[in-house]
């Protein structure tokens, strides 16, 4: 049961500029999918109310369909996280000691934002991915983080380069494991990784694997659309998806949405561009295998399929290719729902859990690897299984994977940690 007041709640769920009570239109609270409300993937991003100091919620929508955002109570994320399209509105009233017409509210309002799974979403999915087929190109996302200019952000490469530690490879690297942290945070692993490239000579092409944090999809999934960044729109490797589409058909891009705010391959963009240039591009979302498919019906790309098909389309393509896995390891403290701070003790005991990981992946076996993360259950959320299991299977089980640098990301209040390493394989 939620303790709050319900007047509260009722009053904050206020779409755009409408007055709180006022019936919302087009959202007939009749239809089946308000009477049972399903929610969409969001993102709640904590606040404060200036009024008066309490909790706020914004719902975040990682395709940011509607040009605003919901600000609710605290304590309504706890309610909402029970629209799960199983109860209806009269079961949840009884659960949560709530008025029914609250709850249709909550559910109209997330209608409006489009939410809400059903068919104000659908339609407002199909318009946006018509908006963005006609521009060929996606938003301007997380490859704008630093707020410089071209000039501005070659400038921060060069120096942040000239400060990493040089990795003293043999070889000019065919495969990096880098992190999708922030710059401020993580450029330490980026530069590290990416002095490998300087100098060398183009490959004919790179392929980021990212991870899926909050999309729809639950598959492997593509984009027919380049990036944009402060260097440029990318380069689209066309003879790749050509083939990887003739394959797979629709379903390798049916949720290419889930690219739009998606940082994990955006992040690397401007790297690539900066130490190799205007060489193709092409990025994929890996699921994590230890999160079973809603259903497997067919209609998404299974990552075993594709981590196969691509090794196939590459060898048959030729040239030179260059891998790219965006990982970050382990996300721990009351941020992340654990009850304890990350003290000293703890970036100790998280250190060695992640050593021990790491050696499991620089065993270069893909079943192996996921294996171990299936046997500890993953404890400290590492978030890039998926696509560091498909590096180490396009890398091949021969390969030997060097460990570059490892960190930590931290904040002093002991919230929250994040760690992240730097691999490549030669």
């Amino acid at each position: 049961m939620i303790n709050s007041p319900v007047r509260p709640l009722y009053h904050l769920v206020m779409p755009d500029d409408k007055t709180p009570n006022q019936p919302l239109p087009h959202h007939d609270p009749s239809q089946a999918h308000i009477q049972t409300p399903h929610v969409r993937s969001f993102i709640p991003q904590m606040t404060k109310n200036p009024e008066n100091g309490t909790p706020v919620a914004v719902l975040v929508d990682p395709q940011r369909l509607h040009e605003k955002q919901i600000a609710l109570p605290g304590p309504a994320v706890q309610v909402i996280a029970q629209f799960q399209g199983v109860k209806t509105i009269k079961e949840l009233s009884e659960q949560f000691k709530m008025p029914e017409e609250v709850l249709v509210q909550l559910a109209q309002v997330l209608e409006e934002h489009y939410l809400l799974w059903g068919p104000r979403f659908s339609d407002r999915e199909a318009q946006r991915k018509a908006e963005l087929n006609e521009l060929g190109v996606m938003p301007k996302g997380a490859a704008f983080m630093m707020n410089l200019d071209a000039i501005g952000l070659k400038e921060q490469f060069e120096q942040w380069l000239e400060q990493a530690e040089d990795p003293e490879l043999d070889e000019v690297p065919r495969g990096l494991v880098l992190p999708h942290l922030d710059y401020n945070r993580g450029w330490p692993l980026f530069a590290t990784g990416y002095k490998a490239l300087v100098g060398s000579d183009p490959p004919d092409r790179v392929i980021v694997l990212g991870t899926n944090h909050h999309g729809i999809g639950d598959g492997v999934t593509g984009t027919d659309w380049a990036w944009e960044s402060p260097f440029g729109a990318t380069v689209r490797d066309e003879p790749l998806m050509q083939r990887l589409q003739d394959q797979f058909g629709d379903e390798l891009c049916i949720d290419q949405l889930d690219h739009v705010a998606e940082h994990s391959i955006q992040l690397h963009l401007p790297w690539i561009q900066h130490v190799l240039g205007d060489v193709p591009i092409s990025g994929f979302l890996i699921p994590d295998p230890l999160v079973p498919m809603i259903a497997d019906d067919g209609e998404r790309v299974l990552m075993e399929d594709f981590a196969q098909a691509l090794q196939d389309h590459l060898q048959a393509l030729g040239g030179r290719s260059l891998i790219i896995a965006s990982s970050d390891l382990s996300h721990v403290g009351p941020q992340f729902g654990e009850p304890a701070a990350v003290d000293e003790q703890r970036r100790g005991e998280i250190e060695q859990h992640d050593r021990d990981l790491i050696s499991k992946f620089m065993q270069g076996e893909s079943s192996a690897f996921i294996e171990a993360m299936e046997w500890c259950k993953n404890p400290t959320r590492w978030c890039s299984i998926g696509n560091m299991s498909v590096f180490l299977s396009l890398m091949g089980s021969d390969s030997t994977v060097e460990l570059l640098d490892y960190r930590q990301a931290y904040d002093e209040s002991e919230q929250w940690m994040v760690t992240a390493a730097a691999f490549a394989v030669e």
